[in-house]
């Protein structure tokens, strides 16, 4: 998938690092990449984190540390009215190399290192936490030792591997738009039926030709990008409702129990009644 370039540099000015909160009333899909680091942590609203080639859901807390030029997007939907809210921090690598030489701050260099496939921080400690949501507060040299000890907590956190050893993104705003079209069509439109020549019209391309752009820029078909946005949509119903399996099989934009069960198996190695016992 193509990826926008995000220009950090006017919005972080003279500080050190970028520190905001913020609140909307959905995460709208943005594939996008920027040469800083990047911490965000999701304080409001569940849904779909895609960085490189992971496709993964994300609930409040869900914390990740993202590498320079590793393509990235949240996006869910604004159900029931209710907003999604984030904190995210964005520093360079310039802002590294000023204390990159100080022996105590070798943890934090593995940390960083460790971020070029982007780093998910399953369950970070409660201290972290908090000072990740009032960062945005502070000023002065305060905020700089509060953003150091932050880092510092992390090396401390337990963290795994996000996109995988092969992903190789295309990093091109040429045709940025057009994906992000496709993909929020999709977003938009999961539980119900999704039409390819629909997809297709959205750029501009014959059925043929559109599936071998999307091919060629998502590395994966387009029938199979579908059937991984509604399992996610699932995982979720599964986790957050009582309604049966049936009945979420069909709101996620399946026809078929049968086939619903079968692509749920091969994308989460387990039964959807099995995922809803451990969620």
């Amino acid at each position: 998938m193509k990826a926008a370039f995000e220009n950090v540099e006017p919005i972080k000015g003279k500080d050190a690092f970028v520190a905001y909160a913020f609140t909307v009333p959905f995460f709208e899909f943005k594939w996008h990449y920027h040469p800083e680091y990047e911490l965000t942590l999701i304080t409001k609203g569940y849904g779909k984190r895609i960085v490189g080639d992971s496709h993964e859901n994300f609930f409040p807390g869900d914390l990740v540390l993202i590498g320079p030029e590793l393509p990235h997007t949240w996006s869910n939907e604004n159900i029931g009215g209710k907003e999604s809210a984030a904190v995210v921090i964005q520093f360079s690598s310039e802002f590294v190399k000023r204390f990159a030489t100080l022996y105590e701050c070798r943890p934090i260099l593995n940390l960083l290192d460790n971020s070029v496939r982007g780093s998910f921080f399953a369950k970070p400690d409660a201290d972290t936490i908090e000072a990740i949501v009032t960062l945005p507060e502070k000023t002065g040299l305060a905020r700089i030792t509060s953003f150091l000890e932050i880092l510092e907590n992390l090396c401390k956190n337990t963290s795994s591997e996000l996109s995988s050893s092969v992903y190789s993104g295309s990093r091109s705003s040429e045709n940025a738009s057009r994906i992000n079209k496709v993909c929020r069509y999709v977003y938009e439109n999961a539980s119900e039926e999704i039409s390819l020549e629909k997809a297709a019209s959205l750029v501009s391309l014959s059925k043929s030709a559109f599936c071998k752009f999307f091919v060629r820029n998502m590395k994966t078909s387009f029938s199979d990008y579908v059937n991984e946005i509604r399992i996610a949509n699932a995982c979720l119903l599964l986790s957050d409702t009582d309604k049966t399996v049936r009945e979420i099989a069909s709101d996620s934009g399946f026809e078929s129990l049968t086939y619903f069960n079968r692509v749920f198996l091969k994308k989460k190695g387990t039964t959807p009644v099995k995922f809803r016992m451990f969620a």
